[in-house]
């Protein structure tokens, strides 16, 4: 409920409109807006203390088609976790792992406006992983499922896995990331060792103290905390603007396409062109834009004319136009 009003909300605040596929090929608002709503952001997280931004970006989506893939995917997986494991285990798995993907996000991302559900979605994958794991010998026994039927259970382990993976390629999208994925998943397969029982099919009595189903919840328990603790403290100690590990990562979470394209027309793009801001002068001649004063990403200012088809009296045909001018113009995006 919370994802689908803020989804409207968002569209009303862009003016009911979509912004071009090239900005946001999900079909959504723009960069401006998410923010505003509170998408992740590392600059304000770390530099303005809007640390609530690491808990709102889970209920905010890129746009239509992002929300209907994590909606459909929440409900396909959360429905059969909530029903084997019960509601609070199903929040848990969700919550803990949406945050904790959106904190590694903004370490190694710091640079990229984010949102969605989708960590909290992974995170609920990586339960179904360590459940796999917990109970592998009760999933592919033929005792328990009965003579040439262990196939249905590797079918299901082979399409959590495509799943997976088909929801990594979407984060090479933009406002979609794969850090926020992959933690996700990380820390819901740990969650899940931490807080999923193990069930048990013999003869023999049942002791929940054996060392097997204590060593579980053990470890999981010590990669969530120290997960947690650890990427906060990187977090808040870093600048908010620079990757403390890794300068190519973004490469691993937002891949401009085509790529025989130029640079002036992919599809989509994984620079900061899209917030660019400028001021323009009007001729009192013409009565039509002349000049303009563009605001790079980086915070350098260019300043340039324009000429033959490029001068307009419509402002908004020169807000579209300033993302093509930043990629053109700014050296550093």
């Amino acid at each position: 409920t919370i994802c689908t009003v803020l989804l409207i909300a968002s569209m009303w605040m862009n003016d009911w409109k979509l912004e071009p596929f090239s900005e946001n090929p999900t079909l959504g608002p723009s960069a401006q807006v998410l923010i505003q709503l509170g998408a992740k952001d590392t600059d304000l997280i770390v530099n303005q203390g809007e640390y609530w931004r690491l808990v709102t970006a889970m209920f905010l989506h890129a746009g239509l088609i992002h929300y209907a893939l994590n909606m459909i995917g929440l409900l396909a997986i959360g429905k059969v976790i909530e029903q084997a494991h019960g509601s609070f285990a199903l929040l848990f798995l969700f919550v803990v792992p949406a945050i904790g993907g959106t904190i590694l996000s903004a370490v190694f991302l710091p640079k990229s406006i984010s949102v969605g559900a989708s960590g909290g979605i992974f995170g609920l994958m990586g339960a179904c992983l360590a459940d796999i794991v917990i109970h592998w010998s009760l999933m592919f026994s033929e005792t328990v499922n009965g003579s040439g039927k262990c196939c249905k259970s590797f079918c299901v382990a082979v399409a959590l896995i495509v799943d997976i993976l088909l929801n990594c390629l979407i984060g090479l999208t933009p406002f979609v990331d794969n850090f926020t994925h992959l933690g996700g998943m990380l820390y819901g397969t740990f969650c899940a060792f931490l807080s999923v029982d193990r069930v048990r099919f013999s003869p023999k009595p049942y002791t929940k103290l054996s060392f097997r189903d204590q060593f579980f919840p053990f470890i999981g328990a010590i990669v969530v905390i120290s997960g947690l603790v650890i990427s906060t403290m990187i977090l808040t100690e870093s600048d908010g603007k620079n990757p403390p590990f890794c300068d190519r990562c973004q490469a691993l979470s937002c891949v401009e396409f085509p790529p025989w394209k130029n640079s002036t027309e992919k599809w989509w793009y994984c620079d900061d062109c899209g917030q660019t801001s400028a001021d323009a002068r009007v001729d009192d001649a013409t009565g039509m834009y002349d000049m303009l004063k563009l605001y790079c990403p980086d915070g350098t200012v260019v300043e340039f004319e324009l000429t033959g088809s490029e001068m307009t009296s419509d402002s908004t045909q020169i807000q579209s136009s300033l993302p093509t001018y930043c990629r053109m113009k700014c050296s550093n995006i």
